[in-house]
């Protein structure tokens, strides 16, 4: 099995977020979801952006183990993030975006899809994450 860097294209990930979006599954309503409960919702508005990440759990220093997946939208404090595993909210986690660095992350949110998928609610814990790709967003 060939193994390919974050900072390499997945092709066949790529293939499934493209089959995501056409799939009918509606990510701007699930991603209405808010960060916390509280009555103002969301902290900052997401955009809808897919970056490979790695998804691990928060357990011990983040590693090369993990997840490889991808995003549904990002913003820098947080990020919704498709999953092959159930998450518990409070879950610490680590997240690795494609061409930045570890970020320690709490599970805010977890939600089943129908196709025995999971997308999950992530809140960054130390510092916001600079997305690569939402700075090339925000300069069109």
């Amino acid at each position: 099995m060939k193994r390919t860097s974050l900072d390499e294209p997945d092709k066949g990930l790529l293939a499934e977020a493209e089959r995501h979006l056409s799939s009918g599954v509606p990510s701007q309503d699930v991603s209405e979801t808010p960060l916390d409960h509280g009555p103002s919702g969301r902290i900052e508005r997401r955009l809808p952006i897919i970056v490979v990440v790695r998804l691990a759990p928060g357990l011990g220093p983040a590693s090369n183990g993990g997840e490889r997946t991808f995003t549904d939208n990002i913003s820098p404090s947080g990020a919704r993030i498709f999953s092959k595993h159930p998450w518990q909210p409070g879950d610490l986690v680590w997240v690795t975006p494609q061409n930045a660095e570890v970020a320690p992350a709490k599970v805010i949110y977890c939600q089943r899809l129908p196709d025995a998928r999971y997308t999950i609610g992530v809140a960054f814990q130390d510092h916001p994450v600079s997305w690569s790709a939402m700075q090339r967003f925000n300069n069109l």
